[in-house]
């Protein structure tokens, strides 16, 4: 059983910086794939960014590219992302999800994670 604990959110000015952290709490979350969503009030929740298991591999969606960095420490069992440059447009609440493997390129749709963290919510203030 797979479950996931996001920690991190919170409130932060606009050019701001936050980390949000998404650990397992059940098992080892190593051999899994990891993606982190995002849900604004209102809309789907879409993709942000993802990491291969082994944490070489990176992507992003490019409204994040170079302002977001997807991490994983395997001491901890534990992916972050890392974001800067905040914007407003950047509220929402955030997921991160796992999914024990892909063909590829990662999916950034919902339905291809079997598992979810219960999400943290970031807000940007103008």
């Amino acid at each position: 059983q797979v479950q996931l604990v996001e920690s991190g959110g919170g409130l932060v000015q606009a050019g701001g910086s936050l980390r949000v952290s998404c650990a397992g709490s059940k098992r080892t979350v190593s051999d899994l794939h990891f993606g982190w969503f995002r849900q604004a009030p209102g809309k789907e929740r879409e993709f942000v960014a993802a990491i291969t298991a082994s944490g070489g591999g990176t992507y992003y969606a490019d409204f994040v590219k170079g302002r977001f960095t997807i991490s994983r420490d395997g001491a901890k069992d534990t992916v972050y992302l890392q974001m800067n440059s905040l914007k407003p447009e950047d509220t929402a609440v955030y997921y991160c999800a796992a999914v024990p493997f892909w063909y590829g390129s990662p999916p950034t749709n919902v339905a291809s994670y079997p598992y979810w963290g219960q999400g943290t919510q970031v807000t940007v203030s103008s």
